[in-house]
């Protein structure tokens, strides 16, 4: 089946999954909107990206850069959703104000930009939004109560947004990944143990979303749930 061409937004792109997924696309022929905080990221110009600079962590300008986004750029048709933070910890060891942060990029910020979109989206003869969430959403772990709520939150709300478009041609996907080997544990106490068998790689992720855009418009890809073989980590000295 030849790739149809689309106008995709993929948000986190100037590194990790969020770039290796846009990479993807752009090998394909899409036109990618590549969001990240620091666009300077972008060292290569290409004339089927764009890049947009937007901070989701400040939630009070968010509504209405957004509404600007979308005014911009009106042939958007796909959303990935791969921006996102991970802090871990006990409750409390977090402060309020990192709670706040924690929730706000990981689930609040998503919704927002669906929200914000949505209107034209349905206008679509096909679209397509893809969150990237965690297995941290399947089930509630030792220090991760945050991060599992940012993550668990994101399951219910793709789920119900699912029913709410099912009518309109929108299609909604989750993709719950394990530990993917990126910059995200740079600043945590742990990481992936070293054996290849123990973490994912972007390009696994950005191949996933690959399956879900491509799949037949017909059928609707609820969710996918990715893990490595085996499921080690190691602490930092």
């Amino acid at each position: 089946m030849p790739i149809i061409k689309r106008t995709i937004l993929v948000t986190g792109a100037s590194s990790g999954i969020g770039r290796a997924i846009a990479e993807k696309l752009l090998h394909h022929g899409h036109h990618v909107i590549g969001v990240s905080r620091n666009i300077q990221q972008f060292t290569k110009t290409m004339p089927e990206f764009s890049a947009v600079q937007l901070d989701l962590s400040h939630l009070p300008d968010l509504p209405s850069q957004f509404k600007q986004l979308a005014k911009n750029y009106p042939d958007i048709d796909t959303v990935i959703f791969a921006a996102g933070i991970g802090q871990f910890g006990s409750l409390e060891e977090f402060s309020y104000a990192q709670i706040e942060a924690l929730m706000t990029v990981n689930f609040t910020s998503q919704v927002f930009l669906t929200r914000a979109l949505l209107p034209q989206l349905k206008r679509k003869s096909r679209s397509d939004l893809c969150y990237i969430g965690s297995e941290a959403a399947l089930k509630g772990s030792r220090k991760g109560a945050i991060y599992c709520a940012s993550k668990f939150a994101l399951r219910g709300f793709t789920q119900a947004l699912r029913e709410e478009c099912s009518k309109s041609g929108i299609r909604v996907c989750l993709i719950n990944a394990g530990m993917v080997k990126t910059a995200f544990f740079d600043n945590l106490s742990f990481e992936p143990a070293d054996d290849e068998t123990n973490y994912l790689l972007p390009e696994d992720i950005a191949d996933a979303v690959d399956y879900v855009l491509n799949a037949n418009p017909n059928i609707v890809i609820d969710e996918i749930n990715l893990n490595p073989l085996n499921k080690v980590i190691k602490f930092k000295k």
